[in-house]
């Protein structure tokens, strides 16, 4: 693949300059196994809606095209399960989370990556995403198959890392 070259321009990052080496959706490192899209997460209902609004420019505009997204607040019934499963940005920061690269976390790392992005924070990212399957366990131990108001926060959270709980 022929390198390419993305400038971002959003309110956190004025002239971020990145290059895609892989292609989109492909040659994941041999841990990293995500259930779901950026695409599809965005479809399914993530982060309130307001994850990310002022820089849809820097990504393929159909993972927009039905997003479920609300640009002025954070508005939790906008999500899958229809709770609020997230942290401030200021509590992943006071906890040494953000990599400065991708001053919005782990899923604007994750929507880079996925397009092809590849970088020194990808082992890390990749390690805190493996941590996130410990939940899977919890739902299947103490929710009956397929119960999807069973743990909803556990669910919503697992959906932000981009695991899919929609089958347990």
């Amino acid at each position: 693949m022929k390198r390419q070259i993305v400038v971002d321009r959003d309110l956190m990052q004025k002239s971020y300059v990145y290059y895609l080496t892989e292609q989109m959706g492909k040659n994941f490192h041999t841990n990293f196994h995500p259930e779901l899209s950026p695409k599809e997460m965005l479809e399914l209902g993530v982060f309130g809606g307001k994850y990310m609004t002022d820089c849809t420019s820097e990504f393929p505009a159909d993972w927009f095209k039905n997003a479920r997204l609300c640009s002025k607040i954070h508005d939790p019934g906008l999500n899958y399960f229809g709770v609020n499963a997230s942290q401030t940005l200021g509590e992943w920061q006071r906890k040494g989370w953000i990599f400065e690269e991708d001053p919005r976390g782990w899923f604007q790392w994750y929507c880079r990556y996925y397009m092809g992005r590849r970088c020194i924070d990808d082992e890390r990212q990749i390690k805190r995403w493996k941590c996130m399957r410990r939940h899977i366990g919890q739902i299947t131990k103490n929710c009956s198959p397929l119960d999807l108001d069973c743990r909803p926060r556990q669910r919503q959270a697992l959906l932000h890392w981009a695991y899919d709980t929609r089958n347990i």
